[in-house]
């Protein structure tokens, strides 16, 4: 399995925001690895960076998640210090962490939406019609099918820097979200690109317009 080491992550740092592609690593190793970057970069020693990864499966749960919202089985859970409420990660959903010092780091709201803006133009690419829903962050495809979510994105600031950040459905399993509440929205399904598409698609095809947009939208709000 890909670990943080020399030669399994690709660093660009030509740009002023830097990008490690990481591969499919354990949360835990991820969130560590996270940690360090943002102590370096709120000291001005690391450039701002983007981490693009896959996890194995495994439930996190930010910081206004219920337990009624946990799975009930005993199914382990990793309490972050994210915002948001309980998600799963896995194979084929591709994570995004940017970690990067923010223009207006009081404007946490205009961060989340370039995001969401980010990966309604990547689901455009794939032609995927997804938008915002008011009161409920994410990127949705909404139709007369019903809202069903295909990005979810939870995030922290601290010393004006970034961490954690977004969880794009490319083709992943979607049933163990049905063990949990998700993002503690009950009223609304989970979908991927490859449900909507009706075909197989893998993180491989969308990371390099991942890579396009998500850069365009941290350029925009970061110092």
């Amino acid at each position: 399995m890909p670990t943080f080491s020399a030669t399994s992550q690709t660093e660009l740092t030509k740009s002023p925001l830097a990008l490690s592609r990481a591969g499919l690593v354990e949360y835990s190793e991820a969130l560590s690895h996270q940690r360090a970057i943002h102590s370096e970069v709120s000291q001005g020693i690391r450039p701002n960076t983007l981490i693009l990864l896959e996890h194995p499966s495994v439930y996190t749960a930010g910081k206004r998640t219920t337990e009624w919202e946990k799975p009930t089985d005993g199914t382990p859970v990793i309490d972050v210090d994210r915002g948001g409420k309980i998600t799963w990660h896995g194979p084929g959903q591709l994570i995004g962490y940017p970690i990067v010092r923010l223009a207006k780091p009081t404007e946490l709201v205009g961060f989340v939406r370039e995001i969401e803006a980010a990966l309604i133009s990547v689901c455009a690419e794939f032609g995927i019609h997804t938008q915002r829903v008011d009161g409920r962050s994410g990127v949705w495809v909404r139709d007369e099918r019903g809202d069903r979510k295909i990005a979810a994105i939870g995030i922290r600031v601290a010393q004006g820097v970034t961490m954690h950040g977004f969880a794009l459905n490319v083709n992943p399993e979607l049933e163990p979200f049905n063990r949990i509440i998700p993002c503690g929205i009950s009223d609304a399904a989970v979908t991927s690109m490859a449900v909507e598409l009706s075909r197989d698609i893998s993180t491989i095809d969308v990371m390099p317009v991942v890579e396009k947009y998500v850069f365009e939208s941290l350029m925009k709000v970061s110092a």
